[in-house]
């Protein structure tokens, strides 16, 4: 049974879930949806262009689609879509896109700290945790199951691949290969993710060819292109050898913590 706080705003024109509940002082505009199972707490801002998933819990003071904090955006009908099963802690703000039709995107499971602000157009994937005072500037893209630690900041256009850890206070200033731990401020490559990794199982085996891989790419004071002919000779063909190949020429072998010139030696 959806219960809405008679101190709660809500526009008759939002749309509004089952066993929904809304605490006092939300304020919930015109042209927003809210799934099933949602809990709003007081304070929090769903503005025009949300679309909230299941289960999600939004805290005090979280302000979803907000308008862009870009001078490109000209008031166009732009989105936020938020997944199912997420946290969204204290204060913090995600704003909708810039483009016609276009959307920032989270996905499920997502842990999402306080005062985390996510910029126009991002796309977090699943099961990512987001420390306090993040912040994500437009058009990145966080790949699952990923960690920013508190206080991290993601330049635009950046890519994060999936099961990085960014330790805190490090400046993203380009993309980050799958699997890394990265750190520092100039970003510097710091290990692989191998703690956590072996938390969900991964055969060492697999964590030793991950780490064969990142020894060429970061240790071998060689360019990226001959890394990864390297790679493809000394390593044996897996699912993270693979994604750790196709992430870096997806984005021109150009990534974080690594100022080798492209082309080869």
């Amino acid at each position: 049974m959806t219960h809405i706080s008679p101190l709660a705003f809500v526009n008759p024109a939002a749309k509004i879930g089952n066993d929904v509940r809304i605490e006092a002082f939300a304020f919930i505009d015109e042209d927003t949806v809210i799934g099933d199972g949602c809990h709003i707490r007081p304070h929090a801002s769903i503005l025009p262009g949300a679309r909230i998933g299941k289960n999600n819990t939004i805290y005090e003071g979280a302000i979803i689609a907000a308008e862009p904090q870009d001078f490109r955006w000209k008031g166009e009908k732009t989105e936020v879509i938020i997944g199912d099963d997420n946290k969204i802690r204290e204060h913090v703000i995600i704003n909708r896109g810039i483009r016609p039709e276009s959307a920032t995107k989270i996905g499920n499971g997502n842990f999402i700290m306080a005062q985390t602000h996510i910029g126009h157009d991002s796309e977090i994937g699943n099961r990512c945790v987001i420390g306090n005072a993040v912040k994500i500037a437009g058009d990145c893209k966080i790949g699952d199951c990923t960690i920013l630690s508190s206080n991290a900041l993601v330049h635009e256009r950046c890519e994060i691949g999936q099961w990085v850890l960014i330790k805190g206070g490090c400046r993203v200033n380009s993309h980050v290969p799958p699997y890394t731990v990265m750190a520092h401020n100039p970003i510097s490559y710091y290990s692989v993710n191998a703690f956590i990794l072996r938390n969900q199982k991964m055969p060492e085996e697999r964590i030793d060819d991950i780490a064969k891989c990142y020894r060429h790419i970061y240790q071998c004071n060689t360019s990226p292109f001959n890394a990864l002919k390297r790679i493809e000779e000394d390593v044996p063909q897996s699912e993270e050898r693979d994604n750790i190949l196709s992430f870096i020429r997806n984005h021109n072998l150009k990534i974080a913590a690594l100022n080798f010139d492209t082309l080869a030696d």
